[in-house]
């Protein structure tokens, strides 16, 4: 078993509580040099709002800083801008997938970053 098909089977059970939930979910992915972060819909067949490193208002601050996309400054942009995002959809309440990723350094930022933006989960 390769670490991707360990960490989707972490994912598994997260993301079935969720669905049984009836929730807004906040989905994280990160990569060597980037993260991204979803707000699907309680059905799941829609992204609502995202936000990653990729977006150039993004890097451009992230220019500024002296950095990457693939640390924990960058994580806490992203988390802080989704964040907006969804207020200005008038989304509020999320649950938080992780994506089977431990919940610490970057994914922790970026969950810390959106419950101070305003989201609750």
């Amino acid at each position: 078993m390769d670490k991707k098909i360990s960490r989707l089977r972490r994912a598994v059970s997260t993301r079935r509580k969720i669905t049984e939930l009836r929730v807004h979910r906040l989905s994280v992915f990160r990569s060597n040099l980037h993260i991204y972060a979803n707000i699907i819909s309680p059905e799941g067949d829609r992204v609502l709002v995202s936000a990653s490193t990729l977006e150039p208002e993004v890097r451009k601050e992230l220019a500024s800083k002296n950095g990457n996309g693939g640390n924990v400054d960058a994580a806490g942009l992203v988390g802080k801008r989704v964040a907006e995002k969804a207020k200005a959809a008038g989304i509020e309440q999320v649950a938080f997938d992780r994506s089977g990723f431990r919940y610490h350094g970057r994914v922790k930022a970026l969950a810390d970053a959106a419950r101070e933006a305003g989201l609750k989960f």
